[in-house]
Order: structure tokens, then sequence, then C-alpha cells
């Protein structure tokens, strides 16, 4: 019975402990890209997912989205030319927390992690049904977070972040 019970607070000393890892992965697969005002190719485009309480939010660079149909990728550094941030809230967040003017009091950000790596990679097309409208279909690539205490997330289910539409 003493070597059951020396086992045992021998297993509580020394298992192994995963720390405070509170994020165990990022899954924005089922939530569609989102935007306050239509994205152009003269300026900076806020795009963003919503999944329940969480937001995934890229702050993609002018220039990149072009109007005219591309036949290379355009590569937009993260964090150097463009910016994706994750963020955890205290409750469910809608779209008007991006985009009034105001936002709102609550929900609030209970954890924001900037990517301190990465990609976006761009493709356009013409669209085949309005020949003045360009699709451009955005993924990210090597997406590096890593949180306040240094934990990195490596479950990055985020490699296909949506298409928009810009207008000649």
């Amino acid at each position: 019975m003493k070597k059951m019970a020396l086992f045992a607070v021998f297993l509580v000393f020394f298992s192994c402990d995963d720390g405070n890892l509170q994020i165990e992965g990022i899954n924005f697969d089922s939530s569609t890209i989102q935007f306050c005002t239509s994205p152009t190719t003269t300026s900076n485009n806020v795009l963003f997912k919503i999944n329940e309480d969480e937001a995934l939010i890229l702050d993609l660079q002018s220039g990149v989205l072009l109007n005219q149909a591309t036949t290379d990728t355009i590569v937009s550094t993260v964090p150097g030319q463009s910016t994706l941030t994750y963020r955890i809230f205290s409750d469910n967040v809608s779209t008007n927390y991006f985009c009034d003017d105001i936002p709102p009091t609550t929900p609030t950000v209970v954890e924001e992690i900037v990517a301190e790596g990465g990609e976006v990679l761009i493709t356009t097309l013409r669209s085949e049904t309005d020949t003045t409208m360009y699709e451009h279909t955005i993924r990210l690539r090597s997406i590096s977070l890593v949180n306040t205490i240094g934990e990195r997330i490596t479950d990055l289910t985020i490699d296909e972040f949506g298409t928009v539409t810009t207008q000649e």
C-alpha cells in the first residue's frame, strides 16, 4: 500500500503539465469574410472573420488588390506590410463592434494576439459575370501567433481567408 501511495505522489509531482494554454486551435472555416467599407485598390482594407466570441482581423496593405487579373500570386508579409490580429472577446461579437463609429462597450477584448510572421497570398481574376469586377482570393501562409506568455499557436486552420471583389 505504501508503494501505491508513493507512486501516486510521484505521478502528481512529475506529471506533464500543458501550461496555461487557453487557445488550442483557431478555426474560421465556417466564417465568412466581412468588411465595413467595400474593399478598394487604393487604400488599406480591413477585413475580418467572426466566430462567436473570436475574431480574425486582417489589415491588408494598400495596393495589393489590383483591378487586373494576375498570373502570379501577390505576396504581402505579416507583420511588415499587412497585419493579422486574433482576438478573443468576453461574449459573442458582431459586425457592429467593428463598423460602428463608436464601438459598443461590450463585449470586451479578453486577449489579443498580433501575428509575428507569415504571408498573405492574393490571386486576382476578372469576374466572369461582370467585366468591371475583380475577384481577389486571399489565403494565409505560415502565420505565427504567439501569446503574451510565449506559447505558440500552431493548429491554425485559417489558410483560406476568403474572397472579396473590387470594381473598376
